[in-house]
């Protein structure tokens, strides 16, 4: 067992901690200043720009196959790239990636949608989530029927990442309600690649975060037979291995943006004086800096463990919740205590701390609240799915 990051990961993260320092940290203020004033904090052609650069420095395709012009560095690299880059509240992502579900397309399905996304020509989403099915994904209600060699979808998602700009969706619907109540919603539901010109809709939802949602509005939008993703009636397995991947990159992104806050905590809490004595000095302040320093240990080695043992070709599942659940949370106590430590300037929008509170508030929610997460672990470990300590 080797507890250290190699030469070559080593060497990753500080180009990409340079990247971010040197491109994204100088573009702060400016997103925050987009942000207050109702805009996107960084326009396309900026996100675009700086992708570009990116890619310049031979970061493009994270995660993606080689065969696709990735540098494909695995899951580890990833969840390192992650935590770097969420150190910065500037949103941004590497180009040259796509989806994990979307590499289950046919081949010409891959030219039409896969390709063009790894190229950054096509923006995709996801979309499983409906107003009365968040959790509880057998109570989806969006139907699917067939008519000649086409399916007509009716129905509407909501909360949809990315679903405002997206060129098309993925999004899962009933194609067989009997198989689909017989199954507890584990089959009779298939997911559909959707352009956006084949008539459903978006609208906005305005969060109390810098990001906006979407719902997706399916009315009589007629889909080819062509456009099925994966296999017909099976598409819940698609949508479960969506959400898997998603789980620990919220822990990861939590671990990222947590170490950020705390290193601002510490040098304000050495220049902040009070009565005479930098606050720093003062047992309180001391403990909050040490709970979190522990704490975003604690969260860092559950991310990799889950990040591991995918790349190792094992099931993580039950460990990417553990991530969630265990780093969501951190990263929100961890932004709490350091708007405590700078007081009421913390509060200000002129410094990112209230924008980071917001956002990391919902950490909780997405890609399965802390709830659902408590769940899983319990039940894998009361049926036996789940030994304790078998992942060590």
């Amino acid at each position: 067992m080797y507890l250290r990051l190699t030469d070559e990961q080593r060497m990753v993260q500080k180009a990409i901690r340079k990247f971010v320092e040197k491109e994204l940290m100088p573009l702060e203020n400016e997103v925050l200043r987009n942000e207050r004033e109702g805009k996107p904090g960084l326009t396309p052609e900026k996100l675009k720009e700086l992708q570009l650069k990116a890619k310049e420095a031979g970061f493009w395709g994270i995660n993606t196959p080689e065969e696709y012009g990735g540098a494909n560095l695995g899951h580890v690299m990833q969840a390192i790239v992650l935590m770097e880059v969420a150190k910065t509240l500037v949103p941004f992502q590497f180009g040259g990636s796509a989806d994990n579900i979307l590499y289950y397309a046919n081949e010409e399905q891959k030219k039409k949608y896969l390709i063009p996304t790894i190229n950054g020509e096509k923006k995709s989403c996801f979309a499983m989530t409906e107003p009365g099915a968040g959790s509880d994904t057998r109570n989806i209600k969006m139907t699917a029927v067939k008519d000649g060699d086409e399916w007509v979808l009716n129905g509407e998602k909501t909360f949809i990442t990315g679903g405002n700009d997206a060129d098309f969706v993925m999004v899962i619907a009933i194609t067989d309600k009997e198989r689909h109540q017989a199954t507890n919603g584990r089959e009779g539901v298939t997911c559909f690649i959707v352009d956006r010109d084949m008539g459903w809709r978006s609208e906005p939802i305005h969060t109390m975060g810098p990001s906006t949602p979407a719902s997706l509005i399916f009315e009589n939008v007629r889909v080819p037979e062509e456009n099925i993703l994966g296999e017909l009636h099976y598409g819940y397995k698609l949508g479960l291995e969506w959400i898997g991947y998603a789980r620990w990159v919220v822990g990861a992104r939590a671990v990222g943006t947590a170490e950020r806050l705390l290193q601002m905590a510490i040098d304000y809490a050495k220049e902040r004086v009070t009565f005479g004595k930098p606050i720093a000095e003062r047992q309180a302040i001391q403990w909050m800096i040490a709970d979190s320093a522990v704490e975003i240990e604690a969260a860092k080695w559950l991310v990799l463990n889950a990040a591991f043992t995918l790349d190792e070709g094992e099931d993580n599942r039950h460990l990417a919740s553990m991530a969630k659940l265990f780093g969501a949370n951190m990263g929100n106590r961890v932004v709490d205590r350091v708007m405590q430590i700078h007081g009421g300037m913390g509060y200000t929008k002129e410094m990112p701390i209230e924008r980071w509170y917001r956002e990391a508030r919902l950490w909780r929610i997405y890609d399965g609240t802390d709830e659902i997460q408590r769940l899983i672990i319990a039940r894998n470990l009361i049926k036996g799915h789940v030994k304790l300590g078998q992942f060590l």
